[in-house]
This record gives structure tokens, sequence and C-alpha cells, in this order.
């Protein structure tokens, strides 16, 4: 008859333990049923649960792994398991996980303290806690420091939208953006990210720029506003604002492309992903002559906006072809992954107004960024504290992983 015991092995790291312990295990024919292990400021905590073949064996066993642990300098406790807890523990795997993403510029433990409440409120467990950022110095500290951590949970979630909710409000409160999102295999394959363009990938609204050069900026900022704010009509808003460029000349189009600055991160976070592998694109309600630009400047693979028509040299004020509003945004995106053979859950989408809610709706993960709360309302990720690159968290990708990649590009 076997026997299942939990040992827990802590203290100081050091290289080799690992083999150490697994090895005198193995000195016993053990099977190793379950193992994890974290390493916070080079001190160890690391689990096995493990089966004993021959209840006879244990007390050999459990000897051994003391006299180990004594040797390598770590304190080695065990709990016995029965085996009707150990198959309660085996049915529960089967428990819906979730994501849960803290990113700012730095966390505390009131923040934490926020997070991990509402989880166990709603009945979720938290299983583990990965830091995605680097530790930061504080004799010398970044100069633009970032801090994110990432959750994972199990437990069979009852009222999905008022989770959202309480975390929407915790992150409003306390200055830290919290993502949420189901964990399952599209998360862990998700192929083709696109994005707005006028305050996502650039620091502007491009017709407020022309309509400055035009002399009509005050009245066009009032019409943007309102329709970022989701209260007017997209497509109407655009004809209104763009009729009121009427006569502007084309080379203004140029002089305001000179002048409008990529947004913090906006080069980091597209040839991090091509590099990966994604396909990226832009699909944006501005204008293509600005989105041409981008696609040149970031290597983007695919690039849908609206036409200003030209005659003789100046802007009659009107659009040419069907508008871009928030329902094609969303179609735009369905046919990109279909063509990439990719299904939506596939897909992350990247916004910060109204108009971009259907886009973000659709895709499997849906990025408000810097965005009204109207949008952060109802999408499934944020990005308020940090820059574009901060999405590269919220995808999972660690910090190290990031310098890593920079490394190698030097070097090549």
């Amino acid at each position: 008859m076997s026997e299942i015991f939990l040992v827990n092995v802590t203290g100081k790291d050091r290289t080799g333990l690992v083999a150490r312990i697994t090895g005198v295990l193995a000195e016993h024919g053990v099977n190793v049923l379950d193992i994890g292990q974290a390493v916070i400021h080079d001190y160890i905590s690391l689990g096995l649960l493990v089966e004993i073949p021959d209840v006879n064996q244990s007390s050999p066993v459990l000897k051994d792994l003391l006299f180990a642990g004594h040797e390598l300098g770590v304190e080695v406790r065990f709990r016995p398991t029965t085996l009707d807890e150990y198959e309660r523990w085996v049915d529960a795997q089967g428990k819906p996980r979730h994501i849960i993403t803290l990113l700012g510029r730095k966390l505390s433990a009131a923040q934490i303290s926020r997070v991990a409440a509402v989880c166990a409120a709603h009945n979720l467990n938290i299983d583990v806690i990965t830091r995605l950022t680097g530790r930061p110095s504080l004799v010398n500290p970044a100069r633009i420091p970032k801090a994110c951590v990432q959750m994972t949970a199990s437990g069979r979630l009852a009222d999905e939208s008022a989770m959202r909710a309480q975390l929407l409000q915790i992150s409003m409160e306390i200055g830290v953006d919290i993502s949420f999102h189901v964990d399952d295999i599209y998360r862990r394959n998700r192929r083709l990210v696109v994005f707005d363009m006028d305050s996502t990938l650039i620091q502007a609204e491009v017709i407020d720029e022309l309509a400055k050069e035009a002399g009509v900026g005050e009245q066009v900022a009032a019409i943007t506003a309102a329709a970022m704010r989701g209260e007017l009509d997209f497509r109407q808003s655009l004809t209104q604002r763009v009729a009121l460029l009427a006569g502007l000349p084309e080379t203004t189009l140029a002089h305001v492309a000179g002048r409008i600055q990529l947004t913090d991160g906006a080069e980091l976070v597209t040839s991090t992903l091509k590099r990966l592998g994604y396909k990226i694109g832009i699909i944006s309600g501005g204008f293509d002559y600005f989105g041409k630009r981008l696609q040149e400047q970031l290597s983007f693979d695919y690039m849908y906006a609206n036409r200003l028509e030209i005659v003789d040299g100046r802007l009659t004020g009107r659009v040419l072809g069907p508008i871009i509003d928030g329902a094609r945004k969303a179609a735009i995106l369905r046919e990109i992954a279909a063509a990439e053979g990719l299904r939506l859950e596939q897909t992350i989408a990247v916004g910060d107004g109204a108009n971009d809610l259907p886009m973000l709706s659709a895709a499997g993960l849906g990025v408000a960024f810097h965005a009204k709360p109207v949008v952060r309302q109802q999408a499934s990720g944020a990005i308020s504290a940090l820059g574009l690159d901060g999405l590269l968290y919220l995808i999972g990708i660690r910090e190290r992983e990031l310098e890593m990649r920079d490394a190698t590009h030097v070097a090549a």
C-alpha cells in the first residue's frame, strides 16, 4: 500500500538543491504527483506531492530527506495526505481559471490586498502569482518605473460582470490597471494584434490637428470629444468634421504628419510582436495618409483607415468610400482573422474611444488604452498607467525576456 506526503522545502536557494532533493526520492522509487517552486530574494519555497509506493519505505525516505536538508542548510517539512484528500484535489483541477494582471508604476501591499479580497469574495482561489517586471532598485530607481504581477485564480465564477465592475472601481480608486480574463488555450495562442491609430499609436487626434491648420480647431475638437464619449454617431460626426476642412491644401497633411509623435512604447511593442511572429494591423477611423506612414515606419501587416478626397491639391471636405466606424472596425478584424486562418479568440485589439468598442468586444482580448470610462468598463484589459508597451505584460511577456531580445538585437 502506498502513502502520499506533501513535502515542503524552504531556505536559502543554491545550485543543485532540486537535484539533491529529487535524487533522494529517486533512490527510493518515489513518484512525484505534483511539484511547484518559487524563489524570492534568493530564498526558495519548493513543494512536492509524492507517492511512496510501499508504506514500509516512508520512514527511510523521510529520514533521508531530512538529512539532505541538513546538508543543504534548508528546512524540510512533511504532511501526510489521505487518498480521499488527493482525489478531491484531482477532481478540483477541472475548475475554470482566470488571469488577473495588476499593472502600474509601483505596486503596494494595499493594492494587491484589495484585488485578492475581491477574488476571495467571488470564491476564486489564487493559485499562482508571477512577477513579470524586473526588481526595482531602491538606490538607483528607474526613471520610469514599471511594476506588473499576474495572478492565476481558479474557481467557478457566479457573476463575472459584478467582479469586473468591482475590479474597475478598485482600479480607479487606487491608480493601478487591473485586467481580468479567462485562462484558456487561446490566451496562449494569440497571433494577431490590431491597433486604433489616433490617441493609441500616436499622441494626437489627426483631425483635430488638421482643423487647427484650417482655423476650425475649436469646432472640430468639440465634435471629436462628443464622438469619443459616445454621444454622437461616428459617421455623422466624421462627416461634419471633415466638411469643415474643405479647401485645406494637401501639403498640410505632410506638415501635420511631421510633428505628430508616436505613443510611448509603440516602437517596442510593434517590433517585439513582429519578432514573436504576430501579425499586426492598424484599423482606424482616422485617415490613410497617416496610417500608411505608420505602416511603413513600424512594419504593420495591415492598414485600414478612411481616405480624404483631394482635388486640385486641396481637400474637398469629403471622405472617399465607406466610412470606417465602430461596426466596420469589428468587421475588418473578422476579415483579417479569417484571412490569417485564425479564430477571433486568437486576436487582440487595442483602442481608446467609443468607436473602438465593437472591435474590442469582438477580439479575444480587448484592451482599453488611456481610454474614457465608458470604454474601460467594457474592455477585458486596460492600460492607463504605462505606455503602449504595457500590452506586452498583459500578453504575459516578462521584462527580462524583453531585455534578452534587446541584447540579442544589439549583438547581431
